[in-house]
């Protein structure tokens, strides 16, 4: 009686293991076929090919290494800059009495007699813009203490001409390195339109201008473009410059050469801007949670949560920052507790580090970070919201 049954699976095991023997054997048909060419030609050429497969498998073996190791990342890396204890707004005058250097002493008729002692000097300093600090920090982190994932050859190749960013590999750096730039583009475009002018009226600063123009450039370039064809600066170059601009903004500002104008009106615009780019990752991570509940075979659900990790991970230091820069403002407006709430949301979201991202239904047995990562994007920008109606009151 059970020989039927016993024959029909046994069938059925038969059939999908001839399928997988298909499969694998289509894969690895392009390399056999290769292996046998190999073989049967002469030792130059076999030195040739020979050298060029062992160049493509060091840059593979780069690539990977380049990948998967992450080179300061820190999700509590706010607490070094000790913004607490700043208690002195971004561009806030201070002056201070230095003694003037004594004149030199002279000599006569056997009696030294120093010059008249003459009145102090007035030295006048401004508080750096932490801000611009961390943006400069972060675009280090980006491409100086890592490499830019998103220009190198190998992940513009992709997998067999498939792009790294829809499959489940090599494209998790890449995504958190793009959030984190989504935040420093918008913070430089805050800084050079509004925070770094006077009523947003004056000149505009000649290195935020500059810093701006460069986090505006393409994230995928390399040495080499098609369109047009030819040589190119690659992405990492422009980025880099960012990090000079914003430090030497930042030097002319504690030297009083520059502005920060930390007022009310410029922390509702700079968190207005923040909100939208949050609202928008809210919209997408919601798409992909709704619409490709695939569990661990969603194939985009790992690139959506590192973006949207890269954009907490960057506003996390970028609202810090704020708050040190616009202490006055906050403390005018009684906001540090619910300023300080908003940061614990950003702790909270940055404890969200599983190994694998599943998109599955809220209602599922598997997990669903889509879901979980984008409640915490939600929880954060409701609460910038509230801010922002506190201090339009």
């Amino acid at each position: 009686m059970l020989d039927p049954i016993v024959a029909f699976f046994v069938k059925v095991f038969q059939w999908i293991g001839r399928g997988i023997g298909l499969l694998v054997g289509v894969l690895l048909w392009p390399f056999l076929w290769f292996g046998r060419w190999y073989a049967q030609k002469g030792w130059t050429i076999k030195l040739v090919f020979g050298a060029g497969i062992a160049l493509l498998a060091g840059l593979y073996l780069f690539f990977l290494y380049t990948t998967q190791i992450w080179n300061g990342f820190d999700p509590d890396y706010v607490t070094a800059y000790n913004h607490e204890a700043r208690h002195r707004s971004a561009g806030e005058q201070e002056i201070s009495t230095a003694p003037a250097p004594a004149a030199p002493s002279t000599a006569q008729a056997g009696t030294t007699a120093q010059a008249a002692a003459q009145p102090p000097v007035a030295q006048r300093t401004c508080g750096q813009s932490l801000i611009a600090t961390v943006a400069a920090d972060l675009t280090d982190f980006n491409v100086n203490q890592n490499r830019w994932i998103s220009s190198m050859i190998l992940y513009k190749v992709g997998l067999f001409g498939l792009s790294w960013d829809k499959t489940p590999w090599m494209d998790n750096k890449a995504s958190f390195q793009r959030g984190i730039h989504e935040a420093i583009r918008r913070t430089t475009t805050e800084l050079a339109d509004n925070l770094g002018r006077v009523r947003g009226t004056s000149q505009i600063d000649p290195n935020l201008q500059s810093a701006r123009g460069n986090a505006q450039f393409d994230e995928y370039t390399w040495y080499v473009g098609l369109n047009p064809p030819g040589p190119k600066t690659p992405t990492p170059s422009y980025y880099r410059q960012i990090v000079r601009d914003l430090r030497a903004f930042n030097e002319r500002l504690a030297r009083c050469e520059a502005v920060f104008d930390a007022r009310a009106d410029n922390l509702i615009q700079y968190l207005d801007r923040i909100t939208s780019a949050l609202g928008d990752t809210s919209a997408i991570l919601r798409d992909r949670s709704e619409n490709y509940n695939n569990g661990f075979f969603d194939t985009r659900a790992d690139d959506r949560f590192w973006f949207a990790y890269g954009q907490l991970y960057a506003y996390y230091g970028l609202m810090a920052a704020s708050h040190a820069d616009f202490e006055d403002v906050l403390r005018e407006r009684n906001l540090d507790t619910l300023w300080k709430a908003m940061e614990n949301q950003f702790q909270s979201a940055l404890r969200i580090r599983p190994w694998i991202i599943a998109n599955s239904r809220e209602d599922g047995m598997f997990a669903t970070h889509l879901a979980t990562i984008g409640f915490y994007v939600l929880r954060v920008r409701t609460n910038m919201l509230e801010i922002q109606n506190v201090l339009q009151r």
